[in-house]
């Protein structure tokens, strides 16, 4: 075989080769889109996770978490957990004097945001105690639609995790209202009636405690008494000063 044939015959191999290794134009993963070996979804690592943050907010407290010593020995550590509702109480001291609770709430979030963050705000702060507030923005469809399911499904994986994680879990009843000022038309009176009957059934069943605030804050209609709200949906601060006493209740009967 002469030198022009063997150049010839390896030039040929080689471009069966590249072709092997090429998508095809038609293929849902060109040669513009084509996923690494060390990233099967397509999408950049980097990308992909700031996409996970942002909609679940898990770096909201990252500083904060990091500033955050490990409990002293014999600590009790409480963490409340939650959306706006625990966002707006957890950062006023007054309303739990001589308490170093830990406020861990996001504005907006549904159950789901708040299941992929449990693990940063509260599994690996190491409190003794977690309470959890949630479910009003699913009910709002803050997320879009869900069906109830999903939303008992999402508590009760938080539980768990806390369980797991040798954390008591403090479920709390979502609070009243029968409107929504951002998503006006739903009707969720009878809805956060329905879900609260599920929550306190669950503790019942797994020896939680149930945290109900619902008959402190309850009017004739389905929704918070106008004294203790500025929209409806969130307390104002005589409505945290009826809820506080209930959490703490609930915390001292936990530690017991």
């Amino acid at each position: 075989m002469t030198k022009l044939t063997l150049l010839t015959a390896a030039l040929l191999i080689s471009c069966v080769a590249a072709a092997a290794q090429t998508p095809d134009a038609t293929s849902p993963q060109t040669a513009t889109n084509a996923p690494s070996a060390a990233d099967v979804t397509g999408v950049k690592p980097s990308k992909r996770l700031a996409g996970i943050d942002s909609f679940s907010g898990a770096a909201r407290y990252a500083a904060a978490n990091a500033k955050l010593a490990p409990p002293a020995t014999g600590e009790n550590r409480v963490i409340f957990f939650g959306d706006s509702i625990t966002a707006g109480w957890a950062r006023d001291k007054s309303f739990f004097p001589g308490k170093n609770y830990i406020g861990r709430g996001i504005s907006g979030q549904t159950t789901m945001q708040m299941l992929i963050r449990f693990r940063a705000d509260v599994i690996d702060l190491h409190p003794k105690i977690v309470v959890i507030l949630a479910g009003t923005n699913d009910i709002a469809q803050n997320s879009g639609a869900e069906s109830p399911k999903l939303i008992q499904d999402d508590l009760q994986s938080m539980a768990e995790l806390a369980v797991t994680n040798h954390i008591t879990p403090i479920l709390s009843s979502i609070l009243p209202t029968n409107e929504y000022p951002w998503r006006k038309g739903l009707q969720p009176g009878p809805q956060v009636i329905e879900m609260n009957k599920w929550i306190e059934s669950y503790c019942q069943q797994n020896h939680f405690i149930f945290l109900n605030y619902y008959p402190a804050l309850v009017n004739d209609n389905q929704g918070m008494r106008p004294e203790l709200t500025i929209d409806g949906v969130h307390p104002n601060p005589a409505g945290y000063a009826v809820m506080a006493p209930l959490a703490e209740a609930a915390i001292q009967k936990s530690l017991q």
